[in-house]
């Protein structure tokens, strides 16, 4: 028997556009329309206030030698080298715990999925107080035991602290993708290598690993997509009384170019490189992922 798909005709498709028509008309005003505003803005200097002027390419050209951007580049590169490896490790880490049967695994994978779901406003406040040099928790851990207390937010540590955070939060996200993927495995293949003698190291690197790879390739586009577009937890943990940043990423350059100072076609111009760069290492992701995870 061949069940066919449902085919709206005659009046039904004026019922089906009219009820996806706030649907589309978001999407065209909310995504593409801001996506080509932004690219258009970049071609002007305007200040929100006066006429935009035509400047061209030159909000481009300007970039290579704005100090500020290089170094909000610089960050944005550093944090993402630590930041996806430790979250994809770590949540594959989690995952393999949590799919075998142990006692209250419910509640754990609940209790690591929560910081995905919590406020990064209040998550941000809450780590700003582990972190503070006077009266912070961790710095009061560090007096106990003796030691000297740590400016965990200051120019030093700022960045190795900002990457703890944002991974202790996006541990949960990659917890339950690994978790999808790690279900759907058959569970014949552990009992067969189990039979031929592997051991549970064994079975994860060669059985699991590549299994997974698909959850793996996916995992690290998300990754790498909040890396680079981080700014929750970099603004409420390094934002300065100044209005900068002891740790300005690229989201952070461009919030304050065109939120602070109303350099609009500069940071429109910083965010369309920033598009750019993220399309491009997603697309070496889907390079390699055909090569080395299948289609």
């Amino acid at each position: 028997m061949h069940t066919r798909g449902i085919n709206p005709r005659g009046g039904q498709k004026v019922w089906v556009w009219i009820l996806l028509a706030p649907t589309l008309v978001g999407l065209v005003v909310g995504a593409v329309g801001s996506i080509a505003a932004t690219f258009g803005i970049s071609f002007f200097s305007w200040d929100l206030l006066t006429p935009p002027e035509w400047v061209g390419i030159e909000n481009y050209t300007d970039l290579p030698g704005n100090r500020k951007f290089r170094k909000a580049l610089f960050n944005t590169t550093m944090f993402s080298i630590m930041y996806v490896p430790a979250t994809i490790v770590i949540s594959l880490v989690v995952a393999v715990m949590l799919n075998r049967h142990i006692v209250g695994k419910s509640f754990f994978r609940m209790i690591f999925f929560l910081p995905v779901i919590t406020s990064p406003t209040a998550v941000g406040l809450v780590w700003s107080w582990i972190y503070a040099k006077d009266k912070g928790a961790l710095n009061a851990v560090l007096d106990v035991i003796g030691m000297e207390p740590v400016s965990w937010l200051g120019s030093k540590m700022v960045l190795y602290s900002v990457v703890i955070v944002n991974v202790w939060g996006a541990i949960g996200e990659g917890m339950i993708i690994f978790l999808a993927g790690s279900q759907a495995i058959p569970r014949d293949v552990y009992e067969a290598a189990t039979i031929d003698g592997a051991t549970p190291f064994q079975q994860f690197w060669t059985l699991t690993i590549p299994l997974l790879l698909p959850s793996l390739f996916f995992q690290t586009v998300l990754s790498t997509i909040n890396a680079f577009q981080a700014f929750d937890y970099v603004y409420i943990l390094t934002a300065t009384s100044s209005g900068g940043s002891s740790m300005p990423t690229l989201v952070f350059q461009i919030y304050r170019d065109g939120f602070n100072f109303f350099r609009m076609g500069s940071a429109s111009a910083q965010s369309v490189v920033l598009a750019l760069v993220v399309l491009s290492l997603t697309l070496v992701y889907s390079r390699l992922q055909k090569r080395w995870g299948g289609e």
